[in-house]
Protein backbone atom coordinates (compact mmCIF):
# COMPACT_ATOMS: atom_id res chain seq x y z
CA UNK A 1 0.00 0.00 0.00
CA UNK A 2 2.30 2.13 1.17
CA UNK A 3 4.57 1.44 -2.60
CA UNK A 4 1.40 2.55 -4.34
CA UNK A 5 0.98 5.70 -2.39
CA UNK A 6 4.50 6.45 -3.18
CA UNK A 7 4.04 6.25 -6.82
CA UNK A 8 0.38 7.95 -6.75
CA UNK A 9 2.60 11.13 -5.09
CA UNK A 10 5.02 10.86 -7.59
CA UNK A 11 3.48 10.57 -10.81
CA UNK A 12 -0.46 10.64 -11.15
CA UNK A 13 -1.61 13.82 -8.18
CA UNK A 14 1.45 16.44 -8.80
CA UNK A 15 -0.52 17.95 -11.48
CA UNK A 16 -3.45 18.67 -9.47
CA UNK A 17 -1.35 20.08 -6.65
CA UNK A 18 0.24 22.70 -8.50
CA UNK A 19 -3.07 24.10 -10.03
CA UNK A 20 -4.76 24.20 -6.25
CA UNK A 21 -1.34 25.58 -4.92
CA UNK A 22 -0.98 28.26 -8.07
CA UNK A 23 -4.70 29.20 -7.68
CA UNK A 24 -4.07 29.65 -4.54
CA UNK A 25 -1.33 31.62 -4.44
CA UNK A 26 -2.72 34.00 -7.23
CA UNK A 27 -6.14 34.93 -4.90
CA UNK A 28 -3.55 35.30 -1.81
CA UNK A 29 -1.13 37.93 -3.13
CA UNK A 30 -3.15 39.48 -5.12
CA UNK A 31 -5.01 40.72 -2.25
CA UNK A 32 -2.47 41.73 0.58
CA UNK A 33 -4.52 44.53 2.02
CA UNK A 34 -7.28 42.58 3.27
CA UNK A 35 -5.59 40.13 5.28
CA UNK A 36 -2.15 42.28 6.21
CA UNK A 37 -3.28 43.28 9.62
CA UNK A 38 -2.77 39.60 11.37
CA UNK A 39 -3.53 36.11 11.19
CA UNK A 40 -7.26 35.63 11.72
CA UNK A 41 -7.92 37.85 8.77
CA UNK A 42 -5.59 35.55 7.18
CA UNK A 43 -7.26 32.26 7.57
CA UNK A 44 -10.53 34.10 7.10
CA UNK A 45 -9.96 35.56 3.81
CA UNK A 46 -7.90 32.21 2.66
CA UNK A 47 -11.81 30.38 3.37
CA UNK A 48 -13.48 33.37 1.44
CA UNK A 49 -11.26 32.62 -2.25
CA UNK A 50 -12.80 29.11 -1.48
CA UNK A 51 -15.45 30.11 -3.63
CA UNK A 52 -12.74 29.69 -6.97
CA UNK A 53 -10.16 26.81 -5.14
CA UNK A 54 -13.39 24.95 -4.44
CA UNK A 55 -14.71 24.22 -7.58
CA UNK A 56 -11.07 24.11 -9.12
CA UNK A 57 -10.54 20.72 -6.25
CA UNK A 58 -13.77 19.27 -7.30
CA UNK A 59 -12.65 19.97 -10.68
CA UNK A 60 -9.23 18.43 -9.85
CA UNK A 61 -10.77 15.08 -8.77
CA UNK A 62 -13.01 14.83 -11.42
CA UNK A 63 -9.73 14.67 -13.92
CA UNK A 64 -8.19 12.20 -11.94
CA UNK A 65 -11.11 10.19 -12.11
CA UNK A 66 -10.74 9.98 -15.73
CA UNK A 67 -6.83 8.83 -15.70
CA UNK A 68 -7.83 5.31 -16.50
CA UNK A 69 -10.11 5.97 -19.10
CA UNK A 70 -7.57 8.48 -21.04
CA UNK A 71 -5.42 5.74 -20.76
CA UNK A 72 -7.49 2.97 -22.20
CA UNK A 73 -6.96 0.72 -19.39
CA UNK A 74 -10.19 0.97 -17.38
CA UNK A 75 -11.85 -2.54 -18.37
CA UNK A 76 -8.65 -4.27 -17.63
CA UNK A 77 -8.14 -2.63 -14.51
CA UNK A 78 -11.66 -2.95 -13.33
CA UNK A 79 -11.06 -6.61 -14.19
CA UNK A 80 -7.99 -7.47 -11.84
CA UNK A 81 -8.87 -9.46 -8.74
CA UNK A 82 -8.04 -7.02 -6.65
CA UNK A 83 -10.99 -5.23 -4.71
CA UNK A 84 -12.14 -1.79 -5.77
CA UNK A 85 -11.53 -0.54 -2.41
CA UNK A 86 -7.68 -0.97 -2.69
CA UNK A 87 -7.50 0.28 -5.73
CA UNK A 88 -9.14 3.67 -4.95
CA UNK A 89 -7.48 4.12 -1.22
CA UNK A 90 -3.93 5.18 -2.47
CA UNK A 91 -5.22 7.58 -5.29
CA UNK A 92 -7.94 9.04 -2.39
CA UNK A 93 -5.05 9.22 0.15
CA UNK A 94 -2.92 10.54 -2.57
CA UNK A 95 -4.74 13.89 -3.77
CA UNK A 96 -6.34 14.44 -0.34
CA UNK A 97 -2.21 14.55 0.87
CA UNK A 98 -1.92 16.67 -2.26
CA UNK A 99 -4.63 19.46 -2.29
CA UNK A 100 -4.24 19.66 1.82
CA UNK A 101 -1.05 20.91 1.40
CA UNK A 102 -1.38 22.98 -1.64
CA UNK A 103 -3.93 24.79 0.87
CA UNK A 104 -1.68 24.94 4.06
CA UNK A 105 1.34 25.67 2.01
CA UNK A 106 -0.88 28.93 0.32
CA UNK A 107 -1.24 29.72 4.26
CA UNK A 108 2.77 29.68 5.04
CA UNK A 109 3.94 31.56 2.18
CA UNK A 110 1.64 34.66 3.11
CA UNK A 111 3.26 34.57 6.78
CA UNK A 112 6.11 36.58 5.88
CA UNK A 113 3.77 39.19 4.47
CA UNK A 114 1.75 39.42 7.76
CA UNK A 115 2.19 43.55 9.70
CA UNK A 116 3.11 41.13 12.19
CA UNK A 117 2.92 37.42 13.06
CA UNK A 118 3.53 37.58 16.43
CA UNK A 119 1.78 39.81 18.52
CA UNK A 120 -1.46 37.61 18.46
CA UNK A 121 -2.23 33.96 16.97
CA UNK A 122 -5.13 33.02 18.39
CA UNK A 123 -6.23 28.93 18.46
CA UNK A 124 -8.96 29.46 16.01
CA UNK A 125 -6.72 30.52 13.16
CA UNK A 126 -5.13 27.05 13.04
CA UNK A 127 -8.78 25.40 13.28
CA UNK A 128 -10.02 27.62 10.32
CA UNK A 129 -7.04 26.65 8.34
CA UNK A 130 -8.03 22.99 9.27
CA UNK A 131 -11.55 23.17 8.06
CA UNK A 132 -10.45 24.95 5.18
CA UNK A 133 -7.94 22.29 3.88
CA UNK A 134 -10.67 19.50 4.96
CA UNK A 135 -13.31 21.53 2.51
CA UNK A 136 -11.00 21.06 -0.32
CA UNK A 137 -10.02 17.24 0.19
CA UNK A 138 -14.07 17.00 0.76
CA UNK A 139 -13.97 18.34 -3.05
CA UNK A 140 -11.62 16.35 -4.68
CA UNK A 141 -13.20 13.36 -3.51
CA UNK A 142 -16.41 14.12 -4.51
CA UNK A 143 -15.33 15.05 -7.92
CA UNK A 144 -13.49 12.00 -8.18
CA UNK A 145 -16.44 10.17 -7.43
CA UNK A 146 -18.82 12.07 -10.10
CA UNK A 147 -15.63 11.94 -12.18
CA UNK A 148 -16.08 8.17 -12.13
CA UNK A 149 -19.69 7.93 -12.44
CA UNK A 150 -20.02 10.33 -15.73
CA UNK A 151 -16.60 9.61 -17.25
CA UNK A 152 -16.67 12.14 -19.71
CA UNK A 153 -14.04 14.99 -21.13
CA UNK A 154 -16.58 17.91 -20.04
CA UNK A 155 -17.23 16.18 -16.19
CA UNK A 156 -14.52 18.45 -15.00
CA UNK A 157 -15.48 21.98 -16.55
CA UNK A 158 -19.01 21.32 -16.03
CA UNK A 159 -18.35 20.62 -12.20
CA UNK A 160 -15.64 23.55 -11.80
CA UNK A 161 -18.42 25.89 -13.42
CA UNK A 162 -21.44 24.68 -11.44
CA UNK A 163 -19.44 24.80 -8.03
CA UNK A 164 -18.50 28.36 -8.30
CA UNK A 165 -22.07 28.99 -9.24
CA UNK A 166 -23.68 27.15 -6.16
CA UNK A 167 -20.79 29.33 -3.68
CA UNK A 168 -21.66 32.05 -5.40
CA UNK A 169 -25.59 31.37 -5.14
CA UNK A 170 -25.96 30.31 -1.70
CA UNK A 171 -26.01 32.74 0.37
CA UNK A 172 -28.61 34.47 -2.02
CA UNK A 173 -30.54 31.48 -2.27
CA UNK A 174 -32.73 32.52 1.21
CA UNK A 175 -33.12 35.63 2.82
CA UNK A 176 -34.99 34.16 6.01
CA UNK A 177 -32.24 31.22 6.22
CA UNK A 178 -29.49 32.78 4.91
CA UNK A 179 -27.11 32.05 7.82
CA UNK A 180 -28.15 28.06 7.79
CA UNK A 181 -27.15 27.95 4.31
CA UNK A 182 -24.22 29.71 4.29
CA UNK A 183 -22.70 26.92 6.79
CA UNK A 184 -22.69 24.43 4.12
CA UNK A 185 -20.39 26.52 2.13
CA UNK A 186 -16.68 26.10 2.45
CA UNK A 187 -16.38 29.56 1.91
CA UNK A 188 -16.20 32.46 5.28
CA UNK A 189 -18.70 35.57 3.58
CA UNK A 190 -19.33 37.97 6.49
CA UNK A 191 -19.65 41.52 4.75
CA UNK A 192 -16.59 43.92 6.96
CA UNK A 193 -14.15 41.95 8.86
CA UNK A 194 -10.99 42.65 10.54
CA UNK A 195 -8.54 41.51 12.74
CA UNK A 196 -10.52 42.23 15.62
CA UNK A 197 -12.73 38.98 14.07
CA UNK A 198 -12.89 35.01 15.09
CA UNK A 199 -14.90 32.20 14.17
CA UNK A 200 -16.54 30.20 16.85
CA UNK A 201 -15.35 26.98 17.45
CA UNK A 202 -18.92 25.36 17.37
CA UNK A 203 -19.39 27.11 13.90
CA UNK A 204 -15.72 25.31 12.56
CA UNK A 205 -16.55 21.64 14.09
CA UNK A 206 -19.91 21.23 12.76
CA UNK A 207 -18.58 22.29 9.59
CA UNK A 208 -15.50 19.90 9.59
CA UNK A 209 -17.97 17.54 10.98
CA UNK A 210 -20.08 18.30 7.42
CA UNK A 211 -17.00 18.13 5.15
CA UNK A 212 -15.93 14.52 6.40
CA UNK A 213 -19.31 13.56 5.88
CA UNK A 214 -19.13 14.45 2.47
CA UNK A 215 -15.93 12.93 1.86
CA UNK A 216 -16.45 10.08 3.81
CA UNK A 217 -20.16 10.07 0.96
CA UNK A 218 -17.60 10.08 -2.15
CA UNK A 219 -15.55 7.71 -0.78
CA UNK A 220 -17.99 5.31 -0.33
CA UNK A 221 -19.42 6.14 -3.90
CA UNK A 222 -15.96 5.16 -5.44
CA UNK A 223 -15.50 2.54 -3.22
CA UNK A 224 -18.58 0.41 -3.97
CA UNK A 225 -19.36 -1.94 -6.71
CA UNK A 226 -22.63 -2.74 -6.18
CA UNK A 227 -25.96 -0.02 -6.42
CA UNK A 228 -27.53 -0.58 -2.85
CA UNK A 229 -23.91 -0.22 -1.57
CA UNK A 230 -23.99 3.60 -3.73
CA UNK A 231 -27.48 4.54 -1.91
CA UNK A 232 -26.01 3.53 1.49
CA UNK A 233 -23.24 6.72 0.95
CA UNK A 234 -26.14 9.11 1.14
CA UNK A 235 -26.55 8.02 4.90
CA UNK A 236 -23.51 9.94 5.92
CA UNK A 237 -24.02 13.08 3.85
CA UNK A 238 -27.89 13.27 5.41
CA UNK A 239 -26.11 12.78 9.37
CA UNK A 240 -23.54 15.42 8.57
CA UNK A 241 -26.39 17.61 7.05
CA UNK A 242 -28.81 16.80 10.08
CA UNK A 243 -25.77 17.82 12.68
CA UNK A 244 -24.80 21.21 10.63
CA UNK A 245 -28.51 21.89 11.38
CA UNK A 246 -28.40 21.37 14.50
CA UNK A 247 -25.70 23.46 15.16
CA UNK A 248 -27.23 26.78 13.68
CA UNK A 249 -30.08 26.37 15.66
CA UNK A 250 -28.34 27.00 18.75
CA UNK A 251 -25.67 29.62 17.52
CA UNK A 252 -27.24 33.17 16.27
CA UNK A 253 -23.59 33.92 15.01
CA UNK A 254 -22.74 31.61 13.08
CA UNK A 255 -20.54 33.48 10.68
CA UNK A 256 -17.63 35.75 12.31
CA UNK A 257 -18.09 37.13 15.24
CA UNK A 258 -15.76 39.67 17.62
CA UNK A 259 -13.13 38.34 19.41
CA UNK A 260 -13.21 39.46 22.77
CA UNK A 261 -9.40 38.52 23.57
CA UNK A 262 -8.34 40.39 20.26
CA UNK A 263 -9.84 43.36 22.07
CA UNK A 264 -8.15 43.45 24.90
CA UNK A 265 -6.49 46.31 26.13
CA UNK A 266 -2.73 46.89 26.55
CA UNK A 267 -1.26 50.15 27.78
CA UNK A 268 1.15 51.91 26.97
CA UNK A 269 3.84 53.06 30.14
CA UNK A 270 3.20 56.61 31.36
CA UNK A 271 1.27 59.28 31.21
CA UNK A 272 -1.13 60.29 29.47
CA UNK A 273 -2.87 56.86 29.09
CA UNK A 274 -3.01 55.33 25.53
CA UNK A 275 -4.24 51.45 25.01
CA UNK A 276 -4.43 49.56 22.09
CA UNK A 277 -6.32 46.61 21.33
CA UNK A 278 -4.48 43.58 21.80
CA UNK A 279 -3.86 42.45 18.65
CA UNK A 280 -2.75 45.90 17.82
CA UNK A 281 0.44 45.74 20.65
CA UNK A 282 3.17 45.50 18.05
CA UNK A 283 2.11 49.10 16.88
CA UNK A 284 1.93 50.52 20.91
CA UNK A 285 4.49 52.69 20.69
CA UNK A 286 4.29 54.46 17.20
CA UNK A 287 0.40 54.14 18.22
CA UNK A 288 1.15 55.94 21.65
CA UNK A 289 3.32 59.03 20.13
CA UNK A 290 0.51 60.11 17.78
CA UNK A 291 -2.41 59.69 20.58
CA UNK A 292 -0.26 61.87 22.76
CA UNK A 293 -0.05 64.72 20.48
CA UNK A 294 -3.62 64.53 19.71
CA UNK A 295 -4.09 64.74 23.87
CA UNK A 296 -1.96 67.58 24.05
CA UNK A 297 -4.05 69.05 20.81
CA UNK A 298 -7.27 68.55 23.07
CA UNK A 299 -5.76 70.04 26.11
CA UNK A 300 -6.05 73.25 25.26
CA UNK A 301 -9.79 72.79 26.04
CA UNK A 302 -11.38 72.80 29.23
CA UNK A 303 -12.31 69.22 31.27
CA UNK A 304 -9.90 67.70 28.36
CA UNK A 305 -9.85 63.63 28.28
CA UNK A 306 -6.45 62.32 29.67
CA UNK A 307 -6.43 58.67 28.28
CA UNK A 308 -6.77 57.56 24.81
CA UNK A 309 -8.14 54.01 23.61
CA UNK A 310 -8.05 52.62 20.55
CA UNK A 311 -11.54 52.22 19.69
CA UNK A 312 -11.28 48.80 17.76
CA UNK A 313 -11.34 47.67 21.63
CA UNK A 314 -15.03 48.84 21.95
CA UNK A 315 -16.42 47.92 18.53
CA UNK A 316 -18.75 45.22 18.55
CA UNK A 317 -18.87 44.13 22.15
CA UNK A 318 -18.92 47.13 24.56
CA UNK A 319 -22.37 48.37 25.48
CA UNK A 320 -20.61 50.61 28.43
CA UNK A 321 -20.78 54.92 28.22
CA UNK A 322 -17.67 55.75 27.52
CA UNK A 323 -15.97 57.73 30.42
CA UNK A 324 -15.63 61.54 30.11
CA UNK A 325 -11.75 61.94 30.60
CA UNK A 326 -11.51 59.01 27.66
CA UNK A 327 -11.61 59.87 23.93
CA UNK A 328 -11.45 56.99 21.34
CA UNK A 329 -9.09 56.99 18.04
CA UNK A 330 -8.74 54.59 15.18
CA UNK A 331 -5.92 52.30 14.09
CA UNK A 332 -5.52 51.66 10.33
CA UNK A 333 -2.29 50.18 9.51
CA UNK A 334 -1.12 49.88 5.64
CA UNK A 335 -0.22 46.51 3.74
CA UNK A 336 3.46 47.36 4.39
CA UNK A 337 3.05 48.12 8.07
CA UNK A 338 2.79 51.75 8.35
CA UNK A 339 0.31 53.66 10.97
CA UNK A 340 -2.31 56.09 9.39
CA UNK A 341 -2.58 59.56 10.90
CA UNK A 342 -5.76 59.07 12.79
CA UNK A 343 -5.93 62.34 14.76
CA UNK A 344 -8.17 64.12 12.42
CA UNK A 345 -10.50 61.42 13.26
CA UNK A 346 -9.48 61.51 17.50
CA UNK A 347 -9.96 65.33 17.60
CA UNK A 348 -13.12 65.15 15.27
CA UNK A 349 -16.17 67.43 17.24
CA UNK A 350 -13.37 68.49 19.99
CA UNK A 351 -13.06 64.72 20.53
CA UNK A 352 -16.55 63.55 21.55
CA UNK A 353 -17.86 60.57 20.44
CA UNK A 354 -19.47 59.63 17.16
CA UNK A 355 -23.25 59.54 17.88
CA UNK A 356 -24.70 56.94 16.37
CA UNK A 357 -27.92 58.49 14.65
CA UNK A 358 -25.59 61.38 13.72
CA UNK A 359 -26.80 61.79 10.27
CA UNK A 360 -26.25 65.58 9.43
CA UNK A 361 -23.86 66.58 7.09
CA UNK A 362 -23.62 70.03 8.54
CA UNK A 363 -23.11 68.70 12.26
CA UNK A 364 -20.06 67.03 10.58
CA UNK A 365 -18.55 69.39 8.61
CA UNK A 366 -18.53 71.25 12.17
CA UNK A 367 -17.01 68.11 14.02
CA UNK A 368 -14.18 68.29 11.12
CA UNK A 369 -13.92 71.64 11.15
CA UNK A 370 -12.73 71.76 14.76
CA UNK A 371 -10.48 68.97 14.42
CA UNK A 372 -8.28 70.92 11.79
CA UNK A 373 -8.23 73.73 14.09
CA UNK A 374 -7.42 71.79 16.90
CA UNK A 375 -4.30 69.94 14.70
CA UNK A 376 -3.14 74.06 13.72
CA UNK A 377 -3.54 72.85 10.26
CA UNK A 378 -5.60 74.09 7.16
CA UNK A 379 -7.98 71.18 6.03
CA UNK A 380 -6.49 69.88 2.55
CA UNK A 381 -7.53 70.20 -0.75
CA UNK A 382 -10.22 66.92 -0.82
CA UNK A 383 -11.94 68.00 1.95
CA UNK A 384 -15.44 70.09 1.52
CA UNK A 385 -15.73 73.85 0.57
CA UNK A 386 -17.69 74.16 4.06
CA UNK A 387 -15.33 72.54 6.12
CA UNK A 388 -12.61 75.43 4.78
CA UNK A 389 -15.46 78.27 5.40
CA UNK A 390 -15.82 77.02 9.17
CA UNK A 391 -12.19 76.47 9.51
CA UNK A 392 -11.53 80.10 8.07
CA UNK A 393 -13.59 81.44 10.58
CA UNK A 394 -12.56 79.73 13.51
CA UNK A 395 -8.77 80.67 12.61
CA UNK A 396 -10.03 84.80 12.39
CA UNK A 397 -11.56 85.02 15.71
CA UNK A 398 -9.30 85.31 19.13
CA UNK A 399 -7.69 81.99 20.69
CA UNK A 400 -10.15 82.40 23.87
CA UNK A 401 -13.47 83.00 21.45
CA UNK A 402 -12.50 80.03 19.07
CA UNK A 403 -11.80 77.38 22.08
CA UNK A 404 -15.63 78.32 23.63
CA UNK A 405 -16.95 77.55 20.24
CA UNK A 406 -15.11 74.35 19.93
CA UNK A 407 -15.62 73.26 23.87
CA UNK A 408 -19.60 74.15 23.06
CA UNK A 409 -19.52 71.83 19.84
CA UNK A 410 -17.81 69.37 21.70
CA UNK A 411 -20.27 69.20 24.74
CA UNK A 412 -23.18 69.59 22.64
CA UNK A 413 -21.68 66.26 20.79
CA UNK A 414 -21.40 64.55 23.69
CA UNK A 415 -24.53 64.68 24.63
CA UNK A 416 -25.58 63.63 21.07
CA UNK A 417 -28.36 66.98 20.99
CA UNK A 418 -30.07 68.38 18.01
CA UNK A 419 -28.23 70.68 15.64
CA UNK A 420 -24.73 71.68 16.52
CA UNK A 421 -23.72 73.14 13.54
CA UNK A 422 -23.60 76.59 14.26
CA UNK A 423 -22.44 76.91 17.29
CA UNK A 424 -18.76 77.71 15.65
CA UNK A 425 -20.35 80.82 13.52
CA UNK A 426 -21.63 81.86 16.96
CA UNK A 427 -25.17 80.68 16.64
CA UNK A 428 -27.25 78.25 19.16
CA UNK A 429 -27.59 74.53 18.93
Amino acid sequence: MSRILRIQLRRSVVPAALIVLLAGLVAMHSSTELWADGWMPLAIDQRYYLVFGWPLALAVGAWQARREHRAGVHELVASTARPRRLRVLPVLAALAIVVSAAYIGTSLTAVPRLNDATSYLPAATFTIIAVGALAVVAAAWLGMALGQLLPSAVTAPALGVAGIGLLIALPKISADKGQLIALFSPVISSGQYNELFTVPSRVSMAQAGWWLALALTAMVLLAAGRSRTRVAALLPLALGAATLTITQQNNDHPGVVADPAAQELVCADGIPRVCVARVRAFMLPEITAQARRGLAMLARLPEAPTTAIDAGSRWYTSTEPLEPDTVLFPVEISPDGRLSNFLPTMLHGGGAAACPDDRSWADYFADRAAAFWLMGEEPGDREDAQIHDLWQSLDALPDAEAVERVTALRDAARTCSGSRSQLLTGGRA
